[in-house]
This record gives structure tokens, sequence and C-alpha cells, in this order.
């Protein structure tokens, strides 16, 4: 039964593909184990899974790692989309625009001109 209230927990896992990744059931609580590619898919587990269980769930116990500390997380543009945009996605704050256009000065030279299919880093903040 905690297996299935945690489902959407487990498909997100599987649709970011989490490496590494091991989920049992003890008793009458869910153990999940894992390797995020980024800090960004951290968050997005953690906000699934308080979401599902609220703040401190006790029918769960998470050990989510990261691969990559290094950027918040890597991101394709796609058509339509801005710096601005990207950074009101990932920090609430379009202003934070800046801050990506920083981190993606070897491939930018504009922060008004990206084009679909860049990866960008999205810096630590």
């Amino acid at each position: 039964m905690v297996k299935e209230k945690y489902q959407s927990v487990l498909d997100l896992g599987e649709k970011l593909s989490i490496q590494d990744g091991d989920v049992q059931v003890k008793g009458d609580r869910l153990e999940i184990r894992g390797t995020a590619a980024t800090p960004y898919e951290k968050d997005l587990l953690w906000d699934e899974i308080k979401k599902v269980g609220g703040d401190n769930p006790s029918d769960l116990m998470a050990d989510i790692k990261v691969s990559d500390e290094s950027v918040y997380a890597r991101h394709t543009v796609q058509s339509g989309e801005s710096l601005s945009l990207i950074a009101k996605h990932y920090f609430h704050d379009p202003m934070k625009y800046k801050q990506i256009f920083a981190a993606n000065t070897g491939i930018l030279s504009n922060p008004d001109v990206i084009h679909p299919g860049q990866e960008l880093v999205i810096p630590n903040l």
C-alpha cells in the first residue's frame, strides 16, 4: 500500500532516469535510494515526495544523491523560450536571466539571442 501511495515519485524517478535506483518496502515504510543527475532533479523528486507525503513523511525514507553538483541544471532551449522565461522556470525570478547568461558566455554572445537545441548551464545560485 505504501508503494502505491508514492507511485508518482517512482514514476518521476523513472522519467528523470535516476541512476542506481533502489526501492524497497520494509514493513509499512518505503525506502528509496538513487542518484539524480543534478540538484534540480533532486529538488523535483523531493517536491513530489512532499506533495504526496507532507513535509516530513514517516512512511518514507529517501536517500537521493547528485552526480553533478557543479551546476543546478542543464537545459535544452525549446522554440519560443527566452533566458528570462528559463530563469523564471528554475528560480521563479525572470531577472536571474543575467546569471544564466553569465554562466553560458562560451556559447552565448547576447542575452536576447538563444536558439532551440542549445544546451545551457543553469548555475547554482
